[in-house]
């Protein structure tokens, strides 16, 4: 069996107290995850109604209408995701770093990746109209879209699932290899998930707000695209039942106790319930009370996504607890050490 690697910390001030950087990082990261969601669910939904839109007109100007999202959805995202990841650094700079380091050549991947994405939404939301007539070149370009955008959180999820783990450092031997450690794909279904529910939320706000004129545009009644907005968002929320708590069972053991953990998920599930049965009564309403329940919907879901970031924190502060007090011992020894030989 290989002996746990205990690096040595970086013995330098915290640049704020720790309590700020733990909020900064659970708080910011949930707004960065939101607006990822809205993304990458985006160019999912906007992928579907293209296809549909090859038989059905109509469906290609739903597509367009969320497409029109996307890229303001990933600028908002991307200036989110700055906080969470200068904090993750600074509180767990030895357990981030080296699991960086163990998927380098995938992790370096993420900017290439990133950038080839965000240009390809440009060129598929801005040329819409000029490829009216390339229909399936245009179709194609979502498809890339869509395929980055299923790969690259998948890098990012990857490596923090890795970085709790140091006893599996010694076996890593690059992406795949990590990509196999428990918890990875059922964490990241729970993500894939979440994707289209919270943009089915999204279409709720986006055509409410819109006017008559900008409704008969895309070729439905109001009502309508609001109910699809429900199902997109009631269905795979109801999937979530079954991939959340899979996702639970999954989470290996620490040696510390996670029942604080287990009993905010516990909680997040209740909490879910109420918001699913909110979500499916919105689905069958009729068209004059249809969106009577958003503002209670998206309270609930706020409060799911938040005891969600307090479950995963309270777990990763488990898994590495014992570990680090390795870490804390050894760099305590080595400052002894050079102390000793300034002397």
């Amino acid at each position: 069996m290989n002996e746990i690697p205990v690096p040595r910390d970086i013995p330098l001030p915290m640049p704020a107290p720790e309590p700020v950087l733990i909020g900064v990082l659970i708080i910011f990261f949930l707004m960065h995850i939101v607006f990822v969601n809205f993304m990458v669910g985006g160019a999912f939904l906007t992928l579907w109604y293209q296809l549909r839109g090859l038989k059905e007109k109509r469906y290609d100007d739903l597509a367009y209408e969320i497409a029109a999202t996307i890229t303001a959805n990933k600028s908002i995202a991307v200036v989110l995701g700055v906080g969470p990841l200068l904090a993750i650094n600074t509180l767990y700079t030895v357990y981030f770093y080296t699991a960086n380091a163990l998927t380098g050549a995938f992790w370096i991947s993420i900017i290439p990746l990133v950038i080839t994405a965000f240009v390809l939404t440009y060129i598929h939301k801005y040329l819409w109209h000029q490829m009216e007539r390339m229909k399936w070149l245009h179709i194609g370009l979502a498809i890339v879209v869509s395929l980055l955008f299923l790969f690259i959180p998948l890098i990012f999820l990857t490596n923090i699932n890795l970085m709790l783990f140091p006893e599996k450092w010694g076996t890593i031997r690059g992406f795949f290899s990590a990509l196999m450690l428990p918890n990875v794909f059922s964490r990241y279904a729970h993500f894939i998930l979440a994707c289209p529910a919270m943009t089915g939320l999204l279409m709720v706000w986006l055509f409410r707000r819109k006017n008559e004129v900008e409704i008969a545009a895309t070729g439905f009644e109001r009502v309508e695209l609001i109910r699809k907005g429900y199902q997109w968002a009631f269905w795979p929320t109801a999937a979530q039942f079954v991939i959340g708590p899979l996702a639970l069972l999954t989470l290996p053991e620490t040696q510390e106790s996670i029942h604080s953990v287990i009993a905010v998920f516990g909680v997040a599930i209740l909490v879910s319930m109420g918001m699913a049965h909110l979500m499916f009564t919105e689905t069958r309403r009729p068209a004059e009370t249809i969106g009577k329940s958003f503002a209670p919907i998206c309270a609930l879901m706020l409060v799911v996504v938040g005891l969600m970031g307090a479950g995963r924190h309270l777990y990763r502060e488990a898994a590495v607890a014992p570990h680090r007090e390795l870490v804390r011992a050894k760099t305590e020894d080595y400052m002894r050490k050079v102390e000793e030989a300034n002397r």
